[in-house]
């Protein structure tokens, strides 16, 4: 698949930022493309089609298309919030703790929307076979109000242009260790979308939802799945989940297009929550949802970022390996990091950066058909999504 991959990007995506104390830094995004680039990801300019990742212009999205999923008095809210920042909403969930306000926060947030659909364009259209937006994932954004550091939806907006131009099923599955609640809402009564989401339970995190009986609307039973998972869940169990409930569901349900969240906060150092994976355990779960977009849709697959807090130790490594896996060249985990790259981290930040790709794991998982053990959390937490959505989906949840 050599050239038949983009990643959607331009610097001016990183205005979409809350200020210097908020989690959500934009510097993990220039601390990703830098990697990428320096590791031979990305493309050089004016080089050869198919001679790493090809860049593409984001462009900004306009209210129309944003008002495809959200509605008019949040668009108008975030535009006022933008002209005068120091005022907080909170009927929008605007100028919180979570989401505060900035001077040209409208247009920030369109762009992320903007290049989220350029990325479902690219697909959808067969100029690539593959499209990421890094600086998207924003999933906790609901039709009227802003939640979770995500001003718009860019996701669903992006699904929805994809459902408008002719996908009869567009399959989402959210990798973040937060609940995507916000694509599971908009998609929750269409049938026409899938939405699968593991995440640690919300018994312990935001947004508090997400558990395996919130199985979709009455015309759409079994359209959301969702795999609450105990604190402590590491690569071996994250890994037993995901193969347990993920492949059987997108073969079944057959997508014309796979769209994926990848935010990066289910890592053990990530600040914001309590799962325990690491890099390498991320990166065999990237690798499993390509191999899947292969088989399930003949590669068609929309790739977006997410969360990830650990903006750098983790973020950019964890991301590096994701858009290699998009450009069809995976890395080897035991890769060094460049020392420009590294040179770079400390001028910036006076910290040391990571010397290498991999946290040192091989994750390996135990497979779900031989049985389940009822005494442990976690086997409990995946059986009680396949008992919930596999029957609603025409599949036996039974493991053997």
């Amino acid at each position: 698949m050599a050239g038949r991959a983009c990643v959607v990007f331009d610097k001016t995506l990183t205005d979409y930022d809350f200020g210097p104390t908020h989690p959500m830094s934009p510097v993990r995004v220039d601390l990703t493309m830098r990697l990428a680039d320096e590791l031979g990801v990305l493309a050089a300019p004016g080089a050869v089609e198919g001679v790493g990742l090809t860049q593409v212009a984001a462009p900004v999205a306009g209210d129309d298309l944003i008002a495809t999923v959200h509605s008019g008095d949040l668009i108008e809210a975030v535009q006022r919030m933008s002209r005068d920042p120091d005022q907080v909403d909170e009927r929008h969930g605007l100028g919180s703790e979570d989401n505060p306000t900035f001077e040209g926060m409208h247009g920030a947030a369109a762009h992320i929307v903007g290049a989220s659909v350029e990325a479902a364009r690219q697909v959808w259209t067969g100029e690539r076979l593959h499209a990421a937006n890094i600086t998207g994932g924003l999933h906790h954004a609901m039709p009227g109000r802003s939640s979770g550091f995500c001003i718009y939806n860019d996701i669903a907006v992006a699904i929805r242009w994809l459902l408008d131009n002719g996908a009869e099923k567009v399959a989402y599955v959210d990798v973040d260790v937060h609940h995507g609640d916000g694509v599971e809402k908009v998609f929750w009564d269409d049938p026409r979308v899938l939405t699968i989401s593991l995440h640690e339970t919300g018994q312990m995190l935001f947004p508090g939802t997400g558990f395996p009986q919130d199985t979709g609307g009455p015309n759409a039973p079994g359209s959301a799945v969702n795999v609450a998972l105990p604190p402590g869940t590491a690569d071996a169990g994250w890994l037993r989940a995901f193969h347990a409930v993920v492949p059987p569901l997108l073969r079944e349900f057959g997508p014309d297009v796979l769209v994926t969240q990848h935010g990066c906060d289910s890592h053990i150092e990530d600040p914001l929550a309590h799962l325990m994976l690491t890099v390498d355990g991320q990166r065999a779960a990237y690798l499993a949802l390509h191999d899947l977009a292969h088989e399930v849709c003949d590669g068609r697959w929309v790739v977006t970022g997410g969360g990830g807090y650990a903006v750098v130790d983790v973020v950019p490594r964890a991301w590096t390996h994701l858009l290699a896996i998009v450009a069809g060249r995976p890395l080897d985990p035991h890769t060094a990091t460049p020392e420009g790259w590294r040179e770079h981290v400390q001028t910036l930040l006076g910290r040391v950066g990571p010397f290498r790709l991999t946290d040192g794991r091989e994750p390996a998982y135990r497979d779900w058909s031989g049985g389940y053990d009822p005494s442990t959390w976690l086997d409990r937490a995946i059986h009680a999504t396949r008992e919930a959505a596999f029957p609603l989906n025409g599949l036996d949840h039974q493991p053997w």
